[in-house]
């Protein structure tokens, strides 16, 4: 019947792929608070459609097909860091990440009951003293390159030493602890910082390099606000303010838990 119409499953399934993607980027830059560039695009490409395929205005088509041809490098320069994201979040699919796994059989992104009882413990005294801090805990999407701008430590995780890392006036409590493997791999170190524009302003820049790095990778991170003495989580583009040492204890076991489920399966 669909093929009387001129429809195939085939143009149906192609149609499903273009409308998973673009919802995909549209997410993406929604986090980056480039939303409204992006409708544009798409208004844009909308007219285009209109304009060159279905009224068949051949001087207005032919000057949209020279403004769409340009337009594409341009598109490539303002949206490079979404097109990045894009990248990373499909190489974070579970399908990929299961072809990684078969050339990097080695998982150290678990962390095990006691790291997050010293993580939440730390947390839970820095909160009390307003003592900030910013800790990353790397998952599929290696974190190599943030490292290498801090102080390599490769450390074994403890409640004293994380306290001690952030200590005010330390050479590294500025920067991000970032954790892999159960272990910290680097203190000191600079992180991307969100450009969302509808950031609360209220948000410090502890804040916003948490949101930038759970926008660019897959990392969890912990925030504790020097200045409210509050615990802040985030992951995915998005952040959670004001939980308690309980409420962190539960994310993070239950992102581990998620995990292993995720295995299973």
């Amino acid at each position: 019947m669909m093929e009387n119409f001129g429809i195939r499953i085939k143009d149906i399934i192609d149609i499903l792929l273009v409308a998973t993607v673009m919802y995909q980027l549209y997410r993406i830059v929604s986090r980056s608070g480039t939303g409204a560039i992006f409708k544009g695009v798409l208004a844009f490409i909308v007219l285009w459609v209109l304009i060159s395929q279905v009224l068949q205005m051949r001087l207005m088509g032919a000057i949209l097909d020279k403004f769409t041809d340009f337009g594409l490098f341009v598109l490539i320069i303002i949206f490079q860091d979404e097109i990045k994201r894009f990248l990373i979040s499909l190489g974070s699919n579970r399908t990929f990440r299961f072809i990684a796994k078969i050339f990097n059989s080695k998982d150290t992104s678990e962390l095990n009951d006691s790291v997050i009882t010293s993580l939440v413990l730390a947390c839970m005294n820095m909160a009390k003293s307003y003592t900030g801090a910013l800790i990353v805990i790397e998952q599929e999407i290696k974190l190599g390159n943030y490292i290498e701008t801090g102080e390599v430590l490769d450390a074994d995780i403890s409640t004293r030493l994380v306290e001690n890392i952030f200590f005010k006036n330390t050479p590294l409590h500025d920067g991000a602890m970032i954790i892999s493997g159960n272990r910290i791999r680097a203190a000191g170190c600079i992180l991307p910082i969100s450009q969302n524009q509808d950031i609360p302003k209220s948000f410090g820049l502890r804040h916003r390099a948490a949101l930038g790095i759970s926008q660019e990778t897959d990392a969890k991170v912990i925030v504790v606000s020097e200045e409210r003495g509050k615990i802040s989580f985030a992951s995915n583009g998005t952040i959670e303010t004001n939980i308690t040492p309980e409420k962190l204890q539960e994310l993070l076991i239950g992102s581990m838990h998620r995990k292993k489920k995720g295995k299973k399966r």
